[in-house]
Formats: C-alpha cells, sequence, structure tokens
C-alpha cells in the first residue's frame, strides 16, 4: 500500500460556490467604490455651481397712471391760454377755445341778442366772430373767429363729473375779466329755471360765478374743462350769485345741434 508524500495536504473535498462566492464579493465591493466615487465627483461639481435662481415672479401688468391732481394755480395757468373774452353790443361773456382751428364754445345768450361779436384771446388778439352753430335749448354756441392768436391753444376736455369732486371755474364775472373761483361739484342732472324756461342735464356747483362767467369752462382737479357755465340760482329776483351755479356737461356742449342764435339764462 502507498503512502501519501509527507507534507502533503489530502485533497479532500471544497464547499460548492466558494470561489464564485468570493468573486461577487469583490465585484460588488469594486462597483461600490466606484459609485462611491461618482457621487462624491458630483458633489463636488454641485458645490462649485452656482445656486439655482428661483423662478422669477410673475411681473404684473402696468397699472394705468392716473391724471395728477393740479392745484388752483396749475390748472389756471393750464387753461388760461386757451379763454377768450367774447363781448357783443349787449352782452359781455367768456368763451373758451376747444379745437386746433380756433373754434370757441360760449354760452348761446351771450351772443343771442344779434349786432357783431367780438372775441379777444388770452394774447390780446381781438377780431370778430360768426356763429358756426348754436343749441338753445342746451344754451350752447360755437363760435368762428375771424383771425387765430399766433399761438392757437385748445383746451384740455374731460368727461363725467362726480358729486363732491372739487371743480374751478374761470370767466370775467362782471368784467372782471380772468377771475378763478373753486369749488366742488354739488349735484347732477339738475335742472334749472331762467327767464326764457328750463334747461335740463346741467351740473350744479359751488364754485363763484356772476354775469359774465356764462360761456366759461368749468375744470375738474386735473385741469379737464367738464362743463360750459350757462347760469345762476338767482332768489328774489337778485342777479346776484347765491352759491350755486349750472353748467352743460362738455359731452353736451360738444354735441351742438340747433341754428341760430336763441336766448338763455342772464348771466
Amino acid at each position: 500500500m502507498g503512502r501519501e508524500p509527507a507534507g502533503t495536504e489530502s485533497a479532500g473535498p471544497r464547499p460548492p460556490g466558494t470561489r464564485g462566492s468570493r468573486r461577487r464579493l469583490a465585484a460588488g465591493l469594486a462597483g461600490a467604490v466606484v459609485l462611491l466615487v461618482v457621487i462624491a465627483v458630483l458633489a463636488t461639481l454641485l458645490a462649485r455651481s452656482p445656486a439655482a435662481t428661483p423662478a422669477a415672479a410673475a411681473t404684473p401688468p402696468p397699472t394705468p397712471t392716473a391724471a395728477p391732481t393740479l392745484t388752483v394755480p396749475a390748472i389756471y395757468q393750464r387753461v388760461s391760454p386757451s379763454l377768450v373774452l367774447v363781448r357783443t353790443s349787449k352782452k359781455l361773456g367768456t368763451g373758451v377755445i376747444v379745437a386746433d382751428n380756433g373754434t370757441i364754445l360760449t354760452a348761446n345768450h351771450v351772443i343771442s341778442g344779434g349786432g357783431a361779436i367780438s372775441v379777444t384771446f388770452a394774447d390780446g388778439t381781438t377780431t370778430t366772430a360768426s356763429v358756426a352753430s348754436a343749441n338753445p335749448k342746451q344754451d350752447i354756441a360755437a363760435l368762428i373767429p375771424t383771425k387765430l392768436p399766433q399761438v392757437v391753444v385748445p383746451a384740455n376736455l374731460g368727461g363725467g363729473a362726480d358729486v363732491g369732486a372739487q371743480v374751478v371755474a374761470i370767466g370775467n364775472p362782471l368784467g372782471l375779466i380772468d377771475s378763478v373761483s373753486s369749488g366742488v361739484v354739488s349735484g347732477l342732472d339738475r335742472t334749472a329755471d331762467t327767464d326764457v324756461g328750463k334747461f335740463s342735464g346741467l351740473i350744479q356747483f359751488d364754485a363763484s360765478v356772476n354775469p359774465g362767467s356764462s360761456g366759461g369752462p368749468l375744470l375738474d382737479a386735473h385741469g379737464l374743462v367738464i362743463g360750459i357755465v350757462v347760469s345762476i340760482a338767482v332768489p328774489d329776483g337778485e342777479d346776484a350769485f347765491a352759491g350755486i351755479g349750472f353748467a352743460v356737461p362738455i359731452g353736451t356742449a360738444l354735441g351742438g345741434g340747433g341754428t341760430g342764435p336763441g336766448k338763455g339764462p342772464q348771466i
């Protein structure tokens, strides 16, 4: 019987899968190391990158800018180049330029007595004028001057009036040229009794006006013409201001209509 050589281990059977398990373990460790390296690289890159900027908030649409509110002196300075002194042989009143061609709005009763119409512009230019249109039912007339001043400055025209809103009236009361008064809108859609009947749809205001103010502009706090002064309330037959004036809304005044001079409230 033969013997195994000395020092030689017996070649006993090995547990199944031992060598494959070691290989898989080694491969798994290598993969984990690679994953850790990738994570480390990504972390380094992220640390070096600038922080993400949050999405900008949606920019709201711009809000329309409201017309600035003006002081009374600023309103006067703005509209004074557009003011006109209107005279006939029997009446004195006020007018305001409303178009580039020099068209003047005034109160119809200022020019309704007939005869030549004289107009004097803010720069002192004096000329005659003809009646382009007249609306006795609204006491509004439009005049076309024979000659224009060197610079024609139409007034800025506005829209509606609000009760309680500030207003400025400018005219020639009792012959006092370019007199300014201020107050508020006291009421809307008023009816005024006059010596020739009733006028309706008027703006009531408490800024001081008197005979000679007729045809002048009623302006809002932005310097926009919102009405044409035509009448006052006269208590006890006194031809003087009692704290209540009336103006035709500018939209109505521009609507025109009617032909030929007529009569109106006597201020």
